[in-house]
């Protein structure tokens, strides 16, 4: 058996040799997670600056972008604008050319054509033929092709060894 006796009387420390003691030993530790700790909050504050820095360029670019773009959008409303103007005028030249396409591709050769006046609805065609049964072959393809609503033969008279007419054609239909 051992006995181990101390024969030193332990002393007790004070609170200030315990403050003494931590201080030397524990809180140089402490101070350098703490200066860690603040080295990574400055990363992290630049980083964060960083980025607000290029949002804010981000932004600024695409202000310009818009403001560069706006006389380019305005241009483009206003040709939008001329297209959608045009779109009806295109729309009737082409109901006329059709009209008067077909008016030309049924034309007998025996008939002459003096005067062809079109307007939005109408088509008036002055000729004459020295064949009568043309013009009644001519007058009544018109009707039955049924491409006019309404086809009326005007005028008919014989001059010389001719007959002269008026023929109005009426509302196209495509």
């Amino acid at each position: 058996m051992k006995y181990k006796i101390n024969l030193m009387i332990e002393k007790k420390e004070s609170l200030l040799d315990q403050i003494i003691y931590f201080s030397l030993n524990y809180l140089r530790y402490i101070i350098v997670i703490t200066q860690i700790v603040v080295i990574f909050v400055f990363y992290y504050k630049f980083k964060v600056d960083q980025e607000i820095i290029d949002l804010k360029e981000g932004v600024d670019q695409r202000k310009e972008i818009i403001q560069v773009s706006q006389p380019l959008l305005k241009e483009a409303e206003a040709v939008e604008s001329k297209i959608n103007q045009i779109k009806p005028i295109l729309k009737e030249q082409n109901s006329l050319l059709s009209q008067f396409n077909y008016v030309l591709s049924i034309f007998p050769e025996p008939i002459f054509l003096i005067k062809l006046r079109l307007d939005k609805d109408n088509l008036f065609l002055d000729g004459y033929s020295e064949d009568a049964s043309a013009i009644k072959q001519f007058y009544y393809q018109l009707k039955n092709d049924k491409k006019f609503k309404k086809a009326s033969l005007n005028n008919i008279k014989r001059v010389g060894l001719k007959y002269e007419f008026n023929l109005v054609l009426s509302q196209y239909n495509d």
